[in-house]
């Protein structure tokens, strides 16, 4: 079963380790820089359309975020 926490924390990694700072992500979804600080601290999970956002900004893999894979 997938859990909230492992889908926050794989985020919140995937965050730290792009390359970019908060405030960069933030004005690139154009949202507040502290709403990118609770999205790492695992206090906020994004909005579908944000995280959708995210990914692409981040290149991310929205499946392996979400614990559909593992790879």
């Amino acid at each position: 079963m997938i859990k909230l926490e492992q889908i926050q924390k794989r985020l919140a990694e995937a965050i730290k380790l792009s390359g970019f700072t908060q405030t960069e992500i933030a004005r690139r979804l154009k949202i507040n820089p502290g709403t990118v600080s609770h999205y790492v601290r695992g206090d906020k999970m994004p909005a579908l359309d944000t995280f959708a956002n995210l990914c692409t900004e981040l290149d991310l893999d929205a499946n392996y975020i979400l614990c559909i894979i593992n790879d």
